[in-house]
C-alpha cells in the first residue's frame, strides 16, 4: 500500500500570537511549530496501515526550508521518505494544487491529510485536492480500516457518527480517535536524518487570495457568578448585560 500523507507546519497550541508590520504578518519570534495536530492522527494512522499491510508512507508538506525540522519530526514517527514543495502556504487553493500535482504523479493508494490545520482553520484542502484530481474526499475521518481495495471507514456528522465504505483510492480528511498519537523515539529520530527529503519547486499556480490584516479576538469579558435560584437576576443579565433576549 502506497500512503500519501500531507502535513502542516504550525504553530504549538500554547503559542502566544502576536503581528508585526502593522499586523500584516504573523510574528514567529519565540514561536514552537509542530505538525498540525489532526496531521498527526493521519500520520499515525498511515504508520499503523503500513504496519499491518505493508508498503510506504511518503510525507508531503508545502512550506518553506523552515518547515524541515516538522518534517523530520515526521520521518522520525514512522514515514519513509518526504517531498516538500518549496512554497509559502498562504492560500488553501493554491497548497490543493501542489498537492494534487504530486497525487497525480505518484499513484498512491490512499492520501491522508488532518481535517484542518489549526492555523488558518480553513478545512478545505481535501475536499479541493479530490475535485482536482477526481478522487472521493471523504472527511472528518474518525475510523478507518482497509481490507483488500475496500476502506470502512467512521466519520463525524451532526448528532451522530456515519459509517461507510469506499474503494481506493480516496482522499480522508483526518481527526481524532483514528489512532493514538506516535511520539518519535531515539532510534526514530537517528534513522529520519537518513530518509530521502526531495524538495520540489511549486507547480506556478498564483495564489488566490491574499490577507489584508489580522487582529487579535477581542478580550474575554469578566465571569459573572449568578446563583442558580435567582432566575430573576439571570434573565435581568442575559437581557440588559449581554443583551442576547
Amino acid at each position: 500500500m502506497k500512503i500519501l500523507v500531507c502535513i502542516t507546519h504550525v504553530p504549538d497550541t500554547t503559542s502566544k500570537i502576536a503581528f508585526t508590520d502593522n499586523n500584516t504578518k504573523f510574528d514567529t519570534t519565540g514561536v514552537q511549530f509542530i505538525i498540525g495536530p489532526y496531521d498527526d492522527y493521519a500520520l499515525a494512522r498511515a504508520v499503523e496501515l503500513k504496519e499491518q499491510h505493508g508498503g510506504s508512507v511518503t510525507l508531503l508538506n508545502v512550506g518553506t526550508s523552515a518547515t524541515e525540522p516538522t518534517i523530520r519530526k515526521g520521518l522520525a514517527i514512522g514515514a519513509d521518505d518526504a517531498i516538500r514543495i518549496n512554497a509559502e502556504p498562504k492560500d488553501a487553493f493554491f497548497v490543493a494544487k501542489q498537492i494534487a500535482k504530486v497525487v497525480q504523479e505518484g499513484n498512491y493508494d490512499l492520501i491522508l491529510m488532518g481535517r484542518e490545520s489549526i492555523d488558518y482553520n480553513g478545512g478545505q484542502v481535501h475536499g479541493m485536492v479530490g475535485e482536482l484530481v477526481g478522487l472521493p474526499s471523504i472527511a472528518p475521518v474518525m475510523q478507518l480500516e482497509i481490507e483488500g481495495d475496500t476502506a470502512k471507514l467512521a466519520r463525524e456528522i451532526e448528532g451522530g457518527k456515519e459509517f461507510l465504505e469506499a474503494k481506493l483510492p480516496f482522499i480522508a480528511g483526518c481527526q481524532e480517535p483514528i489512532a493514538e498519537w506516535k511520539i518519535p523515539n531515539m532510534r526514530g529520530i537517528m534513522t529520519a536524518r537518513k530518509k530521502p527529503l526531495e524538495v520540489k519547486e511549486p507547480s506556478g499556480d498564483e495564489q488566490m487570495t491574499t490577507t489584508i490584516s489580522y487582529e487579535m479576538p477581542p478580550a474575554k469579558g469578566e465571569v459573572k457568578m449568578i446563583d442558580p435560584e435567582q432566575v430573576e437576576a439571570l434573565v435581568k443579565a442575559l437581557k440588559n448585560d449581554i443583551k442576547v433576549l
